[in-house]
């Protein structure tokens, strides 16, 4: 049975392709999808670009910009993410753009591994393991704090919040 591309409403990132209905959503809004992921991901690279410029990490240092730009963009992220899917629908590229793009484009794992790399010299190995462990733990401390922080604050505020 044909499906008409114009039942599909939604845009969800997690698409399963052995799904018809969610092949039809691919291919009714790819790109749209695409074109919001990638001025959000150029944003959110050039604020990356510009922090590590403005905060330059000396070799064999703790890489502070990258450690930081991880955990806000980690912050951030969670906070999105309870705002448009508990408290308020958003438009169906919202997400795309700011959580794929801006915060994807923004957050760096590549830089993140490659400082790692650089810091595995016997003179800086406690450096590396230390930036390792911090970076992930207090990344992922980073989003639970932000999704409780906005529960709270959205039931501060009195918006509905879906349970």
């Amino acid at each position: 049975m044909p499906i008409d591309p114009q039942t599909c409403l939604s845009v969800d990132p997690d698409i399963d392709l052995h799904n018809p209905d969610q092949r039809c959503e691919l291919t009714a809004t790819h790109g749209a999808v695409l074109a919001v992921i990638a001025v959000g991901g150029a944003l959110g690279a050039l604020a990356r670009y510009g922090l590590t410029l403005a905060w330059p990490a000396p070799a064999g240092a703790f890489p502070w910009a990258v450690f930081t730009i991880n955990v806000a963009g980690s912050f951030l992220l969670g906070v999105l993410m309870v705002v448009i899917t508990e408290i308020r629908p958003a438009h169906p590229l919202v997400r795309p753009f700011l959580g794929v793009g801006v915060l994807g484009g923004f957050t760096t794992f590549s830089t993140y591994a490659e400082d790692i790399r650089a810091l595995l010299d016997p003179a800086t190995v406690i450096v590396a393991a230390v930036y390792l462990v911090a970076t992930l733990v207090v990344a992922l401390v980073a989003t639970t704090a932000a999704v409780m922080l906005t529960r709270v604050a959205a039931r501060f505020l009195r918006v509905e919040v879906a349970s």
